[in-house]
């Protein structure tokens, strides 16, 4: 009986063996995770109602302390620092005064007494508390007012001390009454769960000599593989199921990976060799890059350049020519920052204080020709946009579009968030492009960005920018609009998640 029973279990295909082993299993842990569910539900259900009234209590006790605090640091100093920490203790404090437990059919009467005299004294001292706050020290009555105040703030952490107390004496009642059934549950757990170890060890050792043994042989003869050992003999199985025709599988695979691998390995090398390859190019564009930054900073001496416009400066101011003066400091500024920015990202409010020295000085030469205005919708101290940007931007709309109309023009800088970029838009009422200069700059700016030639075509200071921004970041964009006659919009879309904030 025995021997057929063996014989048929190996005759039998791994499907029906491993079905059967996973219908005891489920079966056996099904009926422990029944119990043990139980179990935890009983010790569990009551006892997280008490642990969370016991944190709501704490938190508002916890969170009244601190009010208090804040309030006596507020009263003593009135900075700004003191009054936003006092107004988070409070906002705090009231939320954690309302999340505290308030049905009187779950907490009994005592609870609710003490919750109740908390929420109408908290209401009453908030009250006094505002009119405080909103009297200066030397006003009458001041003094008064705030000890009424102090004794109202003593009164409510003794309220929620006592509500404190109440909660943890309710809970330790509860946990007591408890306390003997979850004892003795426990052995009854114990006793089933031993049960449970029992029968899935019986159940594991007869599926280990069937499937895991010959498991174990592969895994075996597949390190060997791994360390590019193909000496083993073929393994051998007289199995008749699956892992026997596993076995026949394998010792084919195995003459196949030993050519597969030697391929492997050569493709590999070619692959590594070509990537380092291409990683030095990118490092040598960079240092390029970085190469010919220096090089335009360098045509000028940048000590003689400040000392000769301070110099040129300090006569304007003798000779009481303030306009004179301003422009030359507004053109020191100028190239103060562009002979001594090294940095690749800025603040967006440095390339805006470039671009007013840019367009002051300009305005002095077009005189009432030239408008200049600029609207932010975010803040320009946090937000970072490549360096020398701006003033190029800002120098072409004035140069190549309003220079060349008799009127002059107005330039617009606006910025502003959207679709998870930041905008940085320059918009000029100048003479615009033709519909075949349009297409030549955006055609040159592609062809530069994509096959890495040049940009002259598109200008130099237009063409570095397109440049940069699709260097620097991978999604950022720079669009341009145009219309002949009326003026022309030169937009750079910066990804917000690479923007550094």
């Amino acid at each position: 009986m025995i021997g057929a029973v063996k014989n048929h279990w190996n005759n039998a295909s791994l499907k029906k063996k491993l079905g059967l082993f996973v219908v005891m299993l489920v079966l056996v842990m099904g009926i422990s995770a029944v119990i043990n569910v139980a179990a935890m539900n009983f010790v569990m259900g009551n006892f997280n109602v008490i642990l969370d009234d016991n944190s709501r209590c704490h938190d508002f006790q916890e969170a009244m302390e601190l009010e208090v605090r804040a309030f006596e640091a507020y009263v003593r100093s009135r900075s700004e620092d003191k009054r936003q920490e006092f107004v988070l203790a409070c906002v705090r404090t009231e939320r954690c005064l309302h999340s505290l437990p308030f049905d009187y059919g779950k907490i009994g009467r005592e609870r609710y007494a003490r919750t109740w005299n908390v929420k109408n004294s908290y209401e009453n001292y908030s009250l006094s508390r505002d009119q405080v706050l909103e009297m200066d020290h030397g006003a009458d009555g001041f003094i008064p007012q705030l000890y009424r105040v102090y004794g109202m703030q003593a009164y409510l952490q003794t309220y929620a001390r006592r509500l404190v107390q109440a909660t943890l004496k309710e809970g330790s009642g509860s946990y007591q009454q408890k306390l003997p059934v979850v004892y003795r549950m426990r052995y009854l757990i114990l006793v089933f769960s031993v049960l449970v170890v029992a029968v899935t060890i019986g159940f594991t050792r007869i599926l280990s000599k069937t499937i895991v043994n010959p498991i174990v042989m592969l895994a075996g003869s597949s390190q060997k593989i791994a360390r590019y050992d193909f000496s083993e003999p073929d393994l051998a199985m007289d199995n008749k199921d699956e892992m026997g025709e596993l076995v026949k599988a394998f010792n084919k695979m195995k003459h196949a990976t030993e050519g597969y691998i030697n391929t492997l390995k050569k493709n590999s090398e070619i692959a590594e060799l070509l990537y380092r390859e291409e990683m030095e190019k990118v490092e040598m564009e960079k240092q390029l890059e970085g190469a010919r930054l220096e090089l335009l900073k360098s045509q000028i001496n940048p000590h003689f350049l400040f000392n000769t416009l301070n110099t040129i400066s300090g006569m304007a101011k003798l000779e009481e020519a303030q306009t004179t003066e301003q422009m030359i400091t507004s053109l020191g500024s100028l190239f103060r920052y562009n002979l001594k920015m090294s940095e690749q990202i800025v603040m967006l409010e440095r390339e805006l204080k470039v671009v007013e020295d840019y367009t002051f000085i300009q305005r002095m030469r077009f005189g009432g020709r030239i408008v200049y205005e600029y609207k932010l919708e975010l803040d320009p101290a946090v937000v970072m946009i490549p360096a020398f940007t701006l003033q190029p931007l800002v120098e072409n709309a004035i140069i190549h579009g309003i220079s060349k109309k008799e009127r002059g023009g107005k330039v617009y800088l606006r910025a502003w968030e959207t679709q998870g970029y930041v905008v940085v838009s320059v918009a000029d009422t100048g003479v615009g492009m033709s519909p075949k200069r349009y297409e030549e700059i955006c055609g040159a700016l592609r062809d530069g960005a994509d096959k890495g030639k040049g940009m002259s075509k598109a200008g130099i200071g237009l063409g570095n920018i397109y440049k940069r921004i699709h260097t620097m970041y991978k999604n950022g964009q720079v669009r341009i609009y145009s219309t002949e006659g009326r003026g022309t919009v030169i937009q750079m879309w910066i990804p917000r998640e690479g923007n550094g904030n």
